[in-house]
């Protein structure tokens, strides 16, 4: 069954964003009566086509209990990548179940991010909101801002802080994630195809992060990203 996530509600119906609507029409070509979910304000329903022309209408039928999200509240903090590797993290980072996705611009990264930036975060968020319905979520990912090495966050509302790292002698990720439970908030932080420099290291660890190694590979940074959230989701199923 198709699920849409809606901003706007008149009544018992639901209006379906107007790119949600050439869906509907054009692609699935769907017809009066049909049920699909919709998700409104972070809860699911199930509801009933009720028109198809000029604007989508599904007339809700039921409120729906279900909640995929993780029991840990995860932020990625992804450095600028280009455009295709950036649009899978996205994707995939979704459907395991990050909360947050920032970028941050490294003193390596090949892409930069200030331009045309409006323009790349309502494409992104077009991405996560696709990927959201795709692997039946009912929160779609917020992607914040551009982060630097001098406009970061405030790391102490965070119970982890994790640097994806290849340096010597870093804490073990099976080590730290064994230790999480229920409630607990982590950010991860995963630099670009060079790596982060050692000065960015060294101010991310004042800031609070701890080194992680991910294994004895060294890993391309889109595999760094989902490899970390894919074991945060398996520590969770537990």
């Amino acid at each position: 069954m198709q699920r849409y996530f809606v901003t706007e509600k008149e009544g018992e119906d639901f209006l379906l964003h107007l790119d949600d609507c050439h869906h509907v029409q054009k692609v699935m070509r769907m017809s009066l009566g049909e049920t699909v979910e919709i998700v409104y304000q972070d809860t699911l329903y199930l509801a009933s086509l009720v028109a198809l022309e000029p604007r989508v209408r599904a007339k809700l039928l039921e409120k729906q209990e279900e909640d995929s999200s993780l029991s840990l509240s995860v932020t990625l903090v992804q450095s600028a990548v280009k455009e295709q590797k950036m649009d899978t993290i996205l994707q995939k980072a979704t459907e395991l179940g990050v909360d947050k996705i920032y970028p941050f611009q490294a003193e390596r990264s090949v892409v930069k991010l200030s331009d045309k930036w409006e323009k790349k975060k309502v494409r992104w968020e077009k991405i996560v909101k696709e990927a959201s319905e795709q692997s039946k979520r009912v929160k779609i990912p917020k992607i914040g801002d551009i982060l630097s090495i001098n406009h970061f966050l405030d790391t102490s509302k965070y119970t982890y802080c994790l640097l994806c790292t290849v340096r010597e002698k870093p804490k073990v990720i099976k080590k730290v994630l064994s230790k999480c439970k229920k409630g607990d908030t982590m950010i991860i932080i995963v630099g670009p195809e060079g790596g982060f420099t050692e000065f960015e290291e060294e101010q991310f660890e004042k800031l609070g992060f701890l080194p992680v190694s991910l294994g004895k590979s060294v890993l391309r940074t889109e595999t760094a990203s989902l490899f970390l959230l894919s074991a945060v989701r398996y520590i969770d199923m537990e």
